[in-house]
């Protein structure tokens, strides 16, 4: 189908930004399959690498707190948790290791005894409790209260109606008790896995935690480095932790370093950096490059374009579905069909994506098979006759649709800043949607910076009617973190009765079936992938540049930084 003139343009210029620009990404990325950054040699202590970043940290080092994609790949420097997930997308004991009651609605954790926080004190069942008790506090004004509203009495906490969480209960040194308010098989999954260290804290109120000296400028952490020196918008230097119950780390230090993407390629050759996630338009010219190895992985990592259906009500943890803009079925449907999907992965991916039309990626067992669901091959008449079907038509001959009530009708986009594809991006998804006459304008008038732009989306602002956003599903495919009728992330608040039913019954004790889950999950997505109350658009790959003096890095499906207390540099 032919394109607009415009479209066309716009993949011109952004093919001439991939030839000046390289970089940078956007999407909080899970990455699956198992690679090494350069060829094997003798591990040997001493050195310290530079991990290049194109976004300036928000300076939150609190696993708690964090809501930036650049925080949480420096706590994975500084931090650990009860258990790692391995290759298998399988929870593997770390800090702690556990057993479930027949009943399946306590789990008894027993930490590991000899671990030491950075300032010397040792890990106990009170620090990890502290943390669930934190979280369920009503002045915890973080946005991870989901991973401990599920624990037995963490709701009444949190209206107030109890001084602690009934269903936490420390039962010596080393050993705490949680009892969850129902059965679901991925409780485990969906608990909050990370300590904080009360000693530290003593003194700060919940309230001001999150801002408080001993979170910003003077952390404390359980993992292999940590934090020597930040300098805002610039660097954060760790050094090592030799106390690190793992063992000492190989490398002296890590600088998590702000690049502009512009720049990253030249300073992979100038060996000024060692790794970075990348974008696709680094690839070739970073392969040709004798002393950088370009690694790939895909699995987990999907993005989307989200529209407001409503708004959060913070004080009851509910959203409403208030906004009527997108209540058309039909409509929603034109605006996908409307897309060229693999046009842009081609030209804002190089190829490196897959179309896809729910929200459960391909990689998982319960995916469903694609002749089951709407492909919603690229069809801007198809879209126009959907337009029409709904009401939707030009009335005033302007070029542009009215709704069925015959008033003037028009969508705000919002996209956040960051490397030189997302201009090109943006404007691409809004072209299309004014190719089939729906009058289409960029949100604030320009791309938001990306911090920024998250408060937005917190705040349900009305600027972001329709706005991109990427999610890692991590290692369960449970959909109810985004999807869900109430989930905090659930940015655009859309709300459905059999979408609260099938995600339910997805987690349920009778989705200790196997088959059963699967099942479920594949009515779930049947139902998205009609309802669309978000336009899938593409699975991600994850990219990386790794210069090959730095050895012993792993990437699986939770990032790149599996036991980096293992690696070391050549030089």
């Amino acid at each position: 189908m032919k394109k607009s003139a415009l479209w066309t343009i716009v993949l011109m210029l952004v093919m001439s930004l991939f030839l000046a620009a390289c970089g940078g990404k956007d999407e909080t990325a899970e990455k699956e399959d198992e690679n090494t950054g350069s060829e094997t040699t003798e591990p040997k202590e001493g050195g310290t690498i530079t991990v290049a970043v194109d976004t300036a940290p928000e300076g939150v080092f609190e696993f708690a707190y964090y809501r930036s994609n650049i925080d949480a790949q420096i706590l994975n420097f500084t931090g650990d948790s009860i258990y790692t997930v391995n290759d298998n997308l399988e929870y593997v004991p770390s800090l702690a290791t556990w057993e479930i009651s027949e009943d399946k609605l306590t789990y008894t954790f027993k930490f590991k005894e000899g671990v030491k926080w950075h300032n010397g004190e040792e890990l106990t069942a009170e620090d990890y409790a502290f943390a669930l008790e934190t979280m369920a506090d009503p002045d915890y004004d973080g946005s991870r209260f989901n991973y401990v509203e599920n624990i037995k009495g963490a709701k009444a906490k949190k209206d107030g109606k109890a001084e602690t969480i009934e269903g936490v209960k420390v039962i010596d040194k080393y050993t705490v008790a949680v009892t969850f308010e129902q059965v679901k098989i991925n409780n485990l999954e969906n608990l909050w896995s990370y300590p904080m260290p009360k000693k530290h804290y003593e003194g700060v109120a919940v309230a001001d935690l999150g801002e408080s000296e001993q979170v910003r400028t003077n952390p404390v952490g359980l993992g292999p480095f940590k934090v020597k020196k930040v300098v805002p918008g610039e660097y954060v230097e760790l050094e090592r932790f030799d106390d690190y119950w793992q063992g000492k780390p190989l490398l002296d230090g890590v600088v998590i370093k702000v690049i502009d993407p512009s720049l990253a390629n030249g300073a992979f050759q100038n060996s000024e950096i060692d790794i970075m996630e990348i974008a696709p338009a680094s690839v070739k010219e970073l392969e040709n490059m004798d002393h950088v190895s370009v690694e790939e992985a895909s699995g987990t990592v999907y993005s989307y374009i989200g529209l407001r259906f409503g708004h959060r009500d913070q004080e009851t943890r509910t959203n409403i579905a208030d906004y009527g803009k997108f209540e058309s079925k039909e409509l929603r449907q034109a605006l996908l069909y409307a897309i060229d999907r693999q046009a842009m992965i081609d030209a804002f991916l190089s190829g490196k994506g897959k179309v896809f039309n729910t929200v459960i990626p391909s990689a998982f067992w319960m995916a469903v098979d694609e002749s089951e669901i709407n492909s919603y091959e690229f069809n801007q008449d198809k879209a126009k006759e959907l337009l029409a079907s709904a009401g939707y038509k030009d009335v005033d001959g302007d070029g542009f649709v009215e709704d069925p009530e015959g008033k003037p009708f028009s969508i705000k986009f919002g996209h956040y800043a960051g490397n030189a594809t997302f201009e090109g991006r943006s404007q691409a998804i809004i072209q299309s949607w004014n190719d089939i006459g729906v009058k289409t304008e960029l949100a604030t008038g320009g791309l938001v910076e990306f911090n920024l732009y998250n408060e937005m989306k917190d705040n349900d602002d009305k600027e972001l009617e329709a706005f991109f956003g990427s999610w890692g599903t991590g290692s369960d495919p449970d959909p109810s973190g985004l999807w869900g009728n109430h989930a905090e992330w659930n940015y655009g608040r859309w709300v459905n009765e059999d979408n609260d039913r099938l995600l339910n019954e997805g987690l349920s004790e009778k989705a200790f079936d196997k088959e059963y889950r699967g099942q479920v999950y594949v009515e779930w997505q049947k139902l998205f992938n009609e309802e669309l109350p978000a336009l899938p658009l593409w699975e991600n790959m994850d990219l990386y540049g790794i210069n090959k003096r730095l050895q012993g890095v792993h990437i699986n499906a939770v990032g790149y930084q599996t036991d980096v207390h293992k690696w070391y540099v050549t030089d």
